[in-house]
């Protein structure tokens, strides 16, 4: 069932609040709400925010802010686009919000993106609200599919794709089976020899166990040399401290095969916001304690 409601006056004193009961984050909202809408899979909300202009919520959940957006999006499509560019045919689970695929379609040498988003209100919530994050959606590469992408992949034929970005929420409700071995056997079936998989893979300080047996599971499909962690820096997420993960199918190491050149004209053409040749290769600098955790070297 699926329960919609107009847009809503909201105390301008009101916080919307992301929580896991030991960390959190409150951001100040202001005017109405614009958008709400219990679906099938969970309660999809756009806020009006203070200062960091529209926000999307899933079941209160921060996904994005127009703000900060450009951090987590530029980082997870860049990060393999500019180690690996022979990337033709691309596979996308989630990122209704649409700024995956604005940050694919600047790459001119993919021909194709399949986009599998479980939830349709995320898609038309994004449209209408989001517009310079959803920009993309209507591109004539993507072929946006609503359906559960975790189906979509046990059904899709080996070999398919180039690269494959996991563009979840947090492993709760209808994204907690992106977070299994199961899924992540079929992901690597589904790529090409030498492709590449990023994935969206928590925080190591508010979803401690979850990044932890993430990175676990994924070194179990991959091999523990072809799983490299990188960080990326979200003001409006918990901690703002978060992580994304790059495998490879026997295929380019993330920071050895980076084209410094090429990337630092990328970035220039584009004006990327987040995304540069040094966050690239910073970004797999990771600190003690996330080495502890992970038990690399």
């Amino acid at each position: 069932m699926t329960i919609s409601e107009q847009p809503s006056k909201i105390n301008s004193t009101e916080w919307i609040t992301d929580s896991n009961e030991k960390f959190a984050i409150s951001i100040r909202i202001k005017g109405e709400r614009l958008f709400h809408e219990v679906s099938e899979f969970q309660t999809v909300e756009v806020f009006d925010t203070q200062d960091r202009g529209k926000m999307l919520t899933i079941d209160r959940m921060v996904m994005c802010t127009e703000a900060d957006e450009a951090a987590y999006h530029e980082m997870i499509v860049h990060v393999p686009m500019l180690a690996y560019p022979g990337v033709k045919d691309v596979l996308v689970i989630g990122a209704g919000d649409g700024g995956t695929i604005r940050e694919l379609v600047r790459h001119p040498g993919i021909e194709r993106i399949t986009m599998v988003e479980i939830d349709e209100a995320v898609v038309r919530a994004s449209k209408q609200f989001l517009p310079t994050i959803s920009s993309a959606l209507e591109h004539p590469k993507l072929n946006l599919l609503i359906d559960d992408g975790i189906k979509f992949v046990q059904n899709a034929g080996d070999n398919s794709y180039d690269l494959v970005i996991i563009d979840s929420s947090d492993p709760v409700g209808p994204s907690e089976g992106l977070f299994t071995k199961s899924f992540y056997e079929d992901v690597y079936r589904t790529l090409r020899p030498g492709g590449i998989v990023t994935v969206q893979s928590e925080s190591p300080i508010f979803h401690q166990k979850a990044f932890v047996d993430l990175n676990q599971c994924l070194k179990q499909v991959f091999g523990v040399d072809s799983v490299h962690c990188y960080l990326v820096f979200i003001p409006m997420y918990p901690t703002g401290m978060w992580s994304l993960t790059y495998c490879s199918k026997q295929g380019v190491h993330p920071v050895q095969n980076l084209d410094r050149e090429k990337a630092v004209q990328f970035v220039k053409e584009h004006d990327l916001r987040y995304y540069n040749a040094d966050i690239h290769q910073a970004a797999f600098a990771l600190p003690g304690f996330i080495h502890k955790m992970i038990g690399s070297n």
